[in-house]
């Protein structure tokens, strides 16, 4: 919204200095500072507020140590992440940006359907929640409307032949380069680590002859919602102990926030040889808003644990960084700077599936891990959880920054 005032102050009254908010590095340092106050000062109200109203964690007994000192701790803590996170950039950003739309309604729908499970679990004291299926259903819905936004929307297009450029002559007789790529409609993503790093998931149907590519969302919407499902239930997976899903979430937001900034300038893209994605750039608003939302939830939720942010942070976390990952077109890097995601999803995957398979062979269930997911198994071999904290953010560091590399290494 000020972002519409200051464009009136600027254009309209031409007063000096209101055209700094044209630029989205200005605005988005704005935003992460409101965001950085509003979770910090904002949140010990919220904190205190869900703390009369009893909303508190009933912590199943696992044999972990500390997990009794937990119970009561106040739950639904995404809220704070919520609402630092769209106030600044319902004040900074482009409101009528197609991404921005995106991610606001990513936001909304992937909070309501954690606060419903959160409120299920502790108003109506059913430890099960919101049933799976209904959140398999919520994230498939968020999913059918992100894949035909992005397919279907004409505003959301890539830009080709960047390194091409024409000359004109403006009216003070000055002569002006710009960059004379087409834009055009694709669903091509990127593939790390080669030189030709462009898929398009058209080419799936290729084999169906002249204008496959007219059906190329029956490929590329299934793919949007397996991404933003698997992304969701990782983060929501993750979040187990003090700080570790906020943390690591940041670490990989920032290294979207790069891929962001970069893909939505025709300058850095056409210097780095990637894709450039028109309008993707006022994304690094939102980002910064949600990496200072993230932080400030920290100061709270690192240990020991003033609040927990539950189902309705978790799976808001998810879903934001899944439609991220696709908007700019880095899905498939989601392997790496969604490493820790991945890791706890597939401990749970491979203790479930070999659980089952040795009670069917041996009539006697084995586990691989001594618990799942992955942080409970260093919880049973001892270690503290701020030293496991501690070590997933370094692995989270690593694989961001080895995301970011994949730039420039092909």
């Amino acid at each position: 919204m000020l972002y519409y005032l200051f464009e009136y102050f600027d254009k309209t009254l031409d007063l000096p200095g209101t055209g700094v908010f044209q630029y989205i590095t200005f605005r988005s340092a704005l935003a992460f500072m409101l965001s950085l106050l509003l979770s910090t000062i904002y949140g010990k109200r919220v904190i205190n507020f869900l703390r009369r109203q009893q909303v508190g964690e009933t912590v199943r007994e696992l044999g972990l140590a500390g997990q009794n000192e937990k119970a009561g701790t106040p739950t639904m803590g995404g809220l704070i992440i919520i609402f630092a996170t769209l106030v600044p950039v319902l004040l900074f950003a482009r409101l009528h940006n197609i991404y921005i739309v995106l991610l606001i309604v990513t936001t909304l729908w992937m909070g309501t359907i954690g606060f419903v499970d959160d409120y299920i679990k502790i108003f109506k004291k059913d430890k099960q929640g919101l049933k799976g299926i209904f959140k398999v259903i919520g994230q498939v819905g968020l999913g059918i409307i992100v894949g035909a936004v992005l397919y279907f929307n004409p505003a959301v297009t890539v830009r080709t032949d960047t390194g091409r450029t024409d000359v004109f002559k403006t009216a003070a007789n000055s002569t002006v380069i710009v960059p004379a790529g087409v834009e055009e409609k694709s669903t091509a993503t990127t593939i790390p680590f080669v030189k030709n790093n462009e898929f398009d998931y058209a080419e799936v149907l290729s084999f169906m002859g002249d204008g496959y590519e007219k059906w190329a969302w029956l490929v590329f919407i299934p793919v949007v919602i397996f991404i933003i499902t698997a992304v969701s239930n990782g983060a929501n997976l993750t979040d187990g102990i003090d700080g570790l899903a906020a943390g690591t979430s940041a670490i990989s937001v920032l290294a979207l926030g790069i891929f962001t900034f970069v893909s939505g300038n025709i300058i850095f893209s056409n210097y780095l040889n990637i894709m450039y994605i028109p309008n993707s750039g006022e994304m690094t608003v939102f980002i910064s808003a949600f990496v200072g939302a993230l932080i400030g939830f920290l100061w709270y939720n690192s240990f020991p644990a003033s609040v927990f942010m539950g189902d309705t942070g978790s799976l808001t976390i998810g879903g934001i960084i899944a439609v991220l990952a696709i908007a700019v077109r880095k899905e498939i890097l989601i392997v790496l700077f969604c490493g820790i995601f991945l890791a706890e999803s597939a401990s749970v995957i491979i203790q479930v599936t070999y659980f089952k398979y040795t009670k069917k062979r041996f009539g006697e269930g084995r586990r691989i891990f001594l618990m799942s997911p992955l942080h409970h198994h260093y919880q049973k071999k001892g270690y503290h959880e701020s030293k496991i904290v501690t070590r997933f953010w370094i692995v989270a560091v690593m694989l961001a920054i080895l995301s970011i590399i994949t730039l420039k290494l092909r």
